[in-house]
């Protein structure tokens, strides 16, 4: 993997990366293809509507159907006919969200399969021969994702942990996929800036902040978006884990960041929620019933191009699949088109301008 900054308008950053199996323009948005599919939609629609590169997860697709089975059916890439570039989750965070029993060691984490309560465990060596077998672009290295609230001395214990973790996973690193280190540390900055210079020092195709969006205040999420942003290496793509809502992507953009993912847009989508250029819509109110206009007259998705606002709700109050493939091919697309012209004001240097804008629509 390659990583070039292409232009810079402020710490704000325009950028390339090259992948044998395509590139990828930066600020970019990964869909959430968790079990190896974005739900609702085929590759040649995610294709169609600008996707260069999906998230896919260990945790998920080691539980059901077994990494042996894709690896025998090809690898991810195959199994799902998807042909560009795939980053998939060592599983950590789905290890602390859903499993409803965890015993943490010093070798790695036993915890209940949330599917048939079986009893799993996932170390370094398995997240890495899990992420070797399903056959990923990037892979990411196990962390210990601790909850919120956690005390200093939690924290920390999970900081050394991962660190201790992240050098295995080098090691284990298989060539021809690219590994990204994950910075823990809560919401203490002493505990950031330890991670990170210890995972520097090991070295890592990119590095990833996690840890974010579990709870925490807003004003505290922020503070250390802009706090671990500039102790990355600004050689190398900085990744916010999780983070999908748009005045917190303007912001870690504004701070440094390149690449982000979130289920918000496709799970919206299936609940009605749509994201246009004049702010959110809930498709199923009552006063879209015989509506005749697009849902958002500024965007060029097959949605829009076809279907009315009224046809929407009407699918949606309906409960039609069909309600869940248009909203989602919209807000991806919706998504896909933000992320194209926050890179563009980048390279035109209005990236201020454009993040101005757009916070006072989110703000509506």
């Amino acid at each position: 993997m390659k990583f070039t900054i292409v232009t810079t308008d402020g710490n704000a950053r325009s950028g390339l990366i090259e992948t044998d199996r395509g590139e990828v323009n930066t600020p970019v948005f990964m869909p959430v293809g968790t079990v190896g599919t974005v739900k609702a939609m085929s590759p040649e629609e995610l294709k169609e509507i600008g996707a260069e590169i999906i998230l896919s997860n260990t945790y998920h697709l080691h539980l059901r159907p077994g990494h042996e089975i894709i690896e025998s059916l090809g690898g991810l890439h195959t199994f799902m006919h998807w042909d560009k570039p795939i980053l998939t989750d060592s599983g950590g965070f789905q290890v602390f969200s859903l499993s409803a029993l965890r015993k943490i060691e010093e070798a790695g984490v036993h915890f209940k399969s949330h599917l048939d309560g079986s009893m799993r465990f996932l170390g370094p060596e398995e997240a890495m021969m899990i992420q070797s077998c399903l056959g990923s672009d990037i892979a990411m290295v196990l962390d210990d994702c601790a909850p919120y609230p956690a005390s200093h001395a939690y924290a920390m214990d999970s900081v050394y942990r991962t660190i201790k973790w992240a050098d295995r996973c080098k090691e284990l690193k298989r060539e021809g996929q690219s590994l990204f280190g994950i910075v823990q540390g809560g919401l203490y900055e002493d505990l950031r800036k330890k991670n990170i210079e210890e995972l520097v020092g090991i070295g890592f195709d990119g590095y990833a902040v996690g840890g974010l969006s579990v709870g925490e205040p807003k004003e505290d999420m922020h503070r250390m978006i802009y706090f671990t942003a500039p102790l990355l290496p600004d050689n190398r793509p900085r990744y916010l884990m999780g983070i999908g809502e748009l005045g917190d992507v303007l912001k870690a953009v504004h701070a440094g960041f390149d690449m982000f993912d979130c289920v918000m847009p496709t799970r919206n989508a299936r609940n009605g929620t749509l994201f246009t250029s004049r702010g959110k819509v809930s498709i199923k109110r009552e006063e879209f019933k015989a509506d005749r206009e697009p849902l958002d007259p500024e965007c060029d998705c097959y949605t829009c191009r076809n279907y009315s606002r009224g046809y929407l709700r009407h699918l949606f109050q309906s409960r039609e699949i069909l309600s869940m493939r248009l909203n989602t091919i919209h807000n991806l697309r919706f998504y896909l088109n933000f992320f194209k012209n926050m890179r563009k004001s980048i390279m035109e240097g209005t990236f201020g301008v454009f993040k101005e804008k757009w916070e006072k629509i989110i703000l509506q």
